[in-house]
């Protein structure tokens, strides 16, 4: 049996020899087949390398789901160089702080992009910042820059046409499966990030694993809502597409009639999302006028997910294959999944079974351990952090708390991290109370996520002001909203004379928490 493609550029070789003219990405006007995809990532992958960038360079990408991202996304890989995806929520500082870690070489961002121009942003932010090459994507019509120091999307055409297509074919093929491939960015419990070190091979693993468990083939129209920048879109979505020959429908943002819309119109069988997602489609009037038939697939996880949800996805929306998972980007994304074939109450109460040859394990403590060849390689530059996670035995420490079931499935029960998940994205409180200690008036606060219907958990902060400040509520998520993404600003604000504290000094959470039960 032949093995697999290890790197993403033999892998999109292997596509476009395999898949040839079928339809490989759509968004709006643009149709490409996978043969077409070669010739349009290694048109970007030409750009790259005449513009410097090198075997092992970091290219950062700020935008939303477009044609773009996948090109530019396969390009960096065939260029040689890392990939590094940065939520599109980020504000400035935010963004500049990742991109002067990873010392990015190159970066593409979006041009202005709902009443947003990022790069103006970022130049504010951080006018020290210094990037060689920086691509502006044309999410909306006419917002080409004029920027002088930077390059239009259209601009790389052009730019290409200095580098030989055989140059860009070696430096692909000089891609080792060990190389990194990407750089996600998560949040410790110190409230700063970190970036996760993947390789090429582990990245492919983890996707062809998750594939086959979803039942993902080339015949699938695969809608991705979920963003790029995170596993779930990138890996899940982009790579699983590339290994399967399944076409990628990206959505730049999640509109409950314009993704019913898109179903019906493109056909849509594969729809993985949080569990927002559905049952905003299911609770919205006029589903009934909208052509979705075509379902087949949801996978989901990330939040609670009630066993009425997976039934009503079942029998109202029709989907054949519902699947729920567990996975972190400390493990390449993945880590546990459901299986096809599983019950309503297994796919909402567990988060299924190892995938990808992880090993799982409980430590004495119910700590979840995971082992095995698809555990990063790293954080990077900080190796007290990952000695920290990883073991010597090998065995990530999660943070996650958990049981196992006599089938061996997992299910998550608590956090060792404070970290909760609002609307499919982590949010770690130490970088929220990071955030508030530098607001006049705040003397301490603690942040911990409560329920919520239709977001899953979102944030609430208990606030001691200093003696004599009036601070307010409104002041309190405005000074947040201006230096944090919008995920991570909480929702709900109560004052406290005092926070509840340990005798070893430590804030109670498990006090807040239960007080709100």
């Amino acid at each position: 049996m032949t093995t697999p493609a290890q790197t993403t550029p033999l892998a999109l070789h292997d596509a476009a020899r395999t898949f040839g003219t079928a339809p490989a990405l759509g968004d709006g006007e643009v149709r490409l087949d996978w043969a077409q995809l070669l010739t349009a990532v290694q048109e970007v992958a030409r750009a790259l390398i005449a513009r410097g960038v090198q075997s092992g360079d970091r290219v950062a990408m700020w935008a939303p789901n477009t044609y773009h991202w996948v090109i530019a996304a396969l390009a960096t890989h065939y260029a040689g160089a890392a990939l590094v995806p940065l939520n599109t929520r980020y504000v400035a500082d935010e963004a500049a702080d990742v991109l002067e870690r990873v010392e990015a070489k190159a970066l593409f961002i979006a041009g202005t992009f709902l009443d947003r121009d990022r790069l103006a942003e970022l130049r504010s932010a951080a006018p020290e910042l210094r990037i060689d090459t920086v691509v502006v994507i044309p999410v909306e019509p006419g917002t080409e820059t004029t920027d002088a120091a930077a390059v239009n999307w259209s601009q790389l055409a052009g730019i290409a046409e200095s580098v030989p297509v055989a140059d860009a074919v070696q430096r692909a093929a000089a891609v080792d499966p060990d190389d990194i491939s990407d750089i996600l960015f998560t949040s410790g419990t110190t409230g700063r990030s970190k970036g996760t070190l993947v390789a090429h091979r582990q990245a492919l693993s983890v996707v062809r694993a998750w594939a086959e468990c979803t039942t993902l083939t080339g015949a699938d129209r695969y809608l991705v809502v979920s963003p790029f920048f995170h596993n779930f879109g990138y890996k899940a979505g982009i790579l699983a597409c590339l290994v399967t020959g399944a076409t990628i429908i990206p959505q730049a943002t999640f509109d409950v009639p314009a993704t019913m819309r898109l179903v019906g119109a493109e056909k849509i069988s594969v729809l993985p999302g949080p569990p927002t997602i559905y049952q905003t489609i299911l609770d919205f009037p006029d589903r009934d006028n909208y052509d979705l038939s075509t379902l087949r697939v949801a996978v989901t996880g990330a939040a609670t997910v009630p066993v009425v949800l997976v039934e009503r996805m079942r029998s109202e929306l029709d989907f054949d294959v519902v699947i729920t998972g567990y996975g972190l980007s400390e493990a390449a994304g993945f880590g546990t999944m459901c299986r096809a074939d599983d019950d309503a109450a297994t796919i909402a109460g567990t988060c299924g079974r190892p995938i990808a040859d992880f090993e799982l394990r409980l430590s004495p403590e119910g700590e979840v351990l995971l082992r095995g060849p698809n555990v990063m390689l790293g954080y990077l530059n900080d190796p007290e952090s990952t000695a920290e996670t990883i073991d010597a035995e090998g065995w990530l420490h999660t943070g996650d708390i958990g049981t196992l079931d006599e089938r061996g499935y997992l299910t998550i029960t608590d956090r060792l991290k404070d970290m909760y998940i609002s609307g499919g994205f982590n949010v770690y409180p130490a970088e929220i109370e990071q955030a508030l200690a530098r607001l006049d008036g705040v003397a301490e606060s603690a942040v911990i996520g409560v329920p919520d219907t239709r977001m899953g958990e979102v944030g609430k902060a208990f606030v001691v002001r200093k003696p004599d400040a009036a601070l307010t509520e409104e002041q309190v998520r405005g000074h947040a909203s201006s230096v944090l993404a919008n995920f991570k600003v909480p929702r709900f604000v109560e004052f406290r004379d005092q926070l509840p504290y340990s005798a070893a000094g430590k804030v109670l959470k498990r006090q807040l928490r239960e007080e709100k039960s």
